[in-house]
C-alpha cells in the first residue's frame, strides 16, 4: 500500500440511542466497502476517537447515529486529531442535528418548512397557548434525536398535556402535524439523487415502523408527477446547501394532500443498510450499494490525498 493509499476506517456503535442501529449500518457499510479498499471497523463504545485512528494512514468513513456521532462531537474530534473523514464537518454537522437551526436555514432559502415551536422541559409552553398557535394535532419529539426516538402524537388536548408533563429533560419541539406523504432523497456532492415514498401501515413513521420488518412499504422511485419529483430534488439540493452540508446527507419531507411540500429534516449520517433510504434513493440513480459507499468516502479520500500531497 502507497503512503497515499489509506484505510477505510469504518466507526460503528458509539454512545447514543441508536446505537443498535449504527452497528448494523456499520457492518453492511465495512462490507461493501471492503469489495473497493482496504478496510478496518472500529466499534465506538465511549465519546472519544478510537485507539489505534491514524491520521497518517486512516480515512474515517463514520455510521455513528445521533448524539455524539452526528451532532459535530466525533467530527470536532477528528479534525482536532487532523484524521479525514467522509461526510458533512462539525459545523455542519451540529447544525442539523438541530432541527430548528435546520428549519431556519432552509426556510431562508425559501423551503417550506412545517410550522412549530421549541423548548427546553424547564421552561414548557402553556398547553391552551400551543394549540392556539398549532392546534392539538401536533408532533411532539426531541429537537436532537434521530430514527425518529421520543417521537409522539396528540390529537387532544388531554394526550398534549400528558405528553408535556412526561418531558423532564432536554430541548423539545412541537409542529402542526401536516397529514401526507413521507418522502425522501439522497444528495450526493450537493445533487439530489432519486426520490422514495415511505408508507408506514401503522400511519406513522415511528421508531417501530422504521425497524420492524414489514411494518413499512417504501417506493422508490416515489409514484409522483415529474414536476413534483423535480420539486422535492430542488428542495434537497437546496436545503442541504442552506446547512452547510458537506459530501452527502438524507433529506426528508412531508408532501401534503394539497401539495404543498415541507421539509422535515436532514440526517448526514443516515442508516447505511442496503435496504435503508439513502441506498434506495441512490438505486433510482443507478448507484447499486457498492458503488454508492465508494461515492461518498470518495471526497475524502481526495482530501486527504491532497493533504498527503503537500509538502
Amino acid at each position: 500500500m502507497s503512503k497515499h493509499e489509506p484505510v477505510i476506517a469504518v466507526f460503528a456503535g458509539g454512545v447514543s440511542a441508536e446505537r443498535e442501529v449504527s452497528l448494523g449500518s456499520g457492518r453492511a457499510s465495512a462490507l461493501a466497502l471492503a469489495r473497493s479498499f482496504p478496510v478496518r471497523l472500529f466499534e465506538v463504545n465511549a465519546p472519544a476517537v478510537p485507539a489505534g485512528v491514524d491520521p497518517r494512514r486512516h480515512v474515517v468513513f463514520s455510521t455513528l447515529h445521533g448524539t455524539f456521532g452526528e451532532d459535530g462531537g466525533m467530527q470536532r474530534l477528528l479534525d482536532a486529531a487532523g484524521i479525514h473523514y467522509a461526510g458533512c464537518d462539525a459545523a455542519g454537522s451540529e447544525l442539523t442535528m438541530d432541527k430548528t437551526r435546520t428549519k431556519a436555514a432552509a426556510a431562508a432559502r425559501g423551503v417550506q418548512v412545517v410550522p412549530g415551536l421549541t423548548f427546553s422541559a424547564a421552561a414548557k409552553p402553556a398547553v391552551d397557548d400551543v394549540i392556539a398557535r398549532l392546534g392539538a394535532d401536533v408532533v411532539v419529539k426531541p429537537n436532537a434525536e434521530g430514527s425518529s426516538v421520543g417521537l409522539a402524537l396528540t390529537s387532544t388536548r388531554a394526550e398534549l398535556a400528558a405528553k408535556l408533563a412526561a418531558v423532564t429533560t432536554g430541548d423539545w419541539l412541537i409542529e402542526r402535524r401536516i397529514v401526507g406523504r413521507e418522502l425522501s432523497v439522497g444528495v450526493l456532492r450537493g445533487e439530489a439523487m432519486g426520490v422514495v415514498e415511505i408508507r408506514p401501515k401503522s400511519g406513522v413513521y415511528d421508531y417501530t415502523s422504521k425497524y420492524t420488518k414489514g411494518m413499512t412499504e417504501y417506493f422508490a422511485p416515489a409514484p409522483l408527477e415529474p414536476a413534483q419529483t423535480d420539486a422535492v430534488r430542488a428542495a434537497a439540493a437546496t436545503a442541504f446547501a442552506a446547512c452547510g452540508c458537506r459530501d452527502y446527507a438524507r433529506v426528508d419531507f412531508i408532501l401534503s394532500g394539497d401539495g404543498a411540500l415541507y421539509l422535515l429534516e436532514i440526517n448526514t449520517l443516515p442508516g447505511m443498510k442496503e435496504t435503508s433510504l439513502l441506498p434506495m434513493s441512490a438505486r433510482c440513480a443507478g448507484l447499486d450499494f457498492t458503488a454508492l459507499v465508494r461515492e461518498l468516502v470518495s471526497p475524502a479520500l481526495q482530501r486527504f490525498r491532497a493533504a498527503a500531497a503537500r509538502p
